[in-house]
């Protein structure tokens, strides 16, 4: 950490570099701890004899309860300061982890992603104040980049090791592993939090008010729906492996990790958009990113096109990511500055809403059509984010 922040001409001191680092790793663990059931989706629900959709449920019923929830809860505990907060919902996350991993009914394991689901987004969105508010000003946005990767480096070592553990020792194994990585992130939040950070009251009123204007309910929707397009895939990646291009599961894990590599890939491509125009160049991405979701239908008769194809779908998953995140608190600022730190929140939130509707309408997808028709499903996501983006760019040019 302490070299990536210098190579970006940051100067902070070890204390806030350590900082830095805690956050990362924050929402490395929280990022684990959502995705890493998406390799274990098969298992799962064999183990717990419900249907591949119903597992799927695992994943969207996850990401719905921190869309949901989140900017709730954020409104109802503002007032408490950040150390205390932050702490405590370590605590429940690490609870939820081992629910989880002694679960042995389907609702059970269901209602302990749920409340796992909700401190996640809390402890997030915690995380994203805290960046904010204890480095200097013209550090914040790098740091808050830096923090959001966590879930991209998640992706990469968090997910593939878990799907490794829990192939290896059971499904149950890889719960017991992100709660163990829990207990690491609160040892480090413990001692590098600050402690004079204190809580700022608000009302729903004032923060939902900012979703009464038409170009923010666009910027919240157009990255979620095209998260959406990715998720209605990339959740039963795992049975489309095993089962569409017939690849043995012992390989699961290395393709998730090359998935992992494009979506770092792709975060880094999403900065030189963003300073770009990146606005007008998603619309042609999105629909570019469509053209991609579609063509694996055409593409699982061969193992070599459709991991192809997988990983294109990786390229593409995070290019909206700075431009989005950016443009939403440009807009709080134009409209009502004090609500800020709300619509930061409102990434994460679009983010985990994009991820609940895929893996939902994928799983119907897959459940009434087949594997191979979530790939339409996640082209029609996409082309409705392009629309959106259109109607984003034109609202913003009208404006102006």
């Amino acid at each position: 950490m302490e070299n990536t922040t210098e190579m970006a001409g940051v100067h902070l001191s070890a204390k806030q570099k350590l900082l830095v680092f805690s956050l990362v790793l924050l929402t490395f663990v929280t990022g684990t701890s959502e995705f890493v059931i998406v390799g274990l989706l098969s298992r799962i629900a064999s183990s717990l004899e419900v249907t591949i959709s119903s597992a799927g449920a695992l994943v969207s019923g996850f990401a719905f309860a921190v869309a949901v929830g989140t900017p709730i809860v954020v409104v109802l505990v503002s007032r408490y300061p950040a150390y205390p907060l932050m702490l405590g919902c370590m605590s429940i996350f690490i609870a939820g982890n081992i629910a989880s991993a002694l679960s042995s009914a389907y609702f059970w394991l269901l209602g302990a992603r749920v409340v796992t689901a909700v401190v996640c987004g809390l402890m997030q969105t915690i995380a994203m104040t805290v960046a904010s508010e204890a480095i200097p000003a013209s550090k914040r946005g790098l740091v808050v980049s830096l923090v959001f990767s966590g879930f991209t480096i998640a992706s990469i070592l968090g997910v593939p090791l878990g799907t490794w553990i829990g192939q290896t020792g059971g499904w149950n194994m890889a719960f017991w592993f992100t709660a163990g990585l829990g207990f690491i992130s609160m040892a480090m939040l413990s001692l590098t939090v600050p402690r004079n950070l204190k809580g700022t009251p608000s009302s729903l009123k004032n923060q939902f008010g900012l979703l009464a204007h038409a170009r923010m309910i666009t910027a919240f929707f157009a990255p979620a729906l095209s998260l959406a397009a990715t998720y209605a895939v990339y959740t039963y990646i795992t049975p489309i492996l095993e089962h569409e291009l017939l690849i043995p599961a012992r390989y699961t894990s290395l393709i998730l990790l090359l998935f992992g590599a494009a979506s770092i890939i792709s975060t880094l491509l999403a900065g030189k958009i963003a300073a770009h125009d990146g606005l007008r160049k998603l619309r042609f991405i999105f629909l570019l990113q469509a053209i991609v979701l579609v063509s694996l239908y055409f593409t699982l008769h061969s193992t070599v096109l459709g991991l192809i194809t997988i990983f294109l779908i990786g390229l593409a998953i995070y290019l909206f990511n700075v431009t989005f995140q950016l443009y939403l608190i440009d807009l709080a600022g134009e409209y009502s500055p004090s609500t800020k730190v709300f619509a930061a929140s409102l990434f994460p939130v679009s983010v985990n809403f994009g991820i609940a509707v895929g893996a939902a309408f994928g799983g119907l997808i897959a459940t009434n059509f087949g594997l191979p028709y979530t790939g339409w499903m996640g082209g029609l996501l996409a082309l409705a984010a392009a629309l959106l983006t259109f109607i984003s760019v034109h609202m913003q040019k009208k404006n102006t």
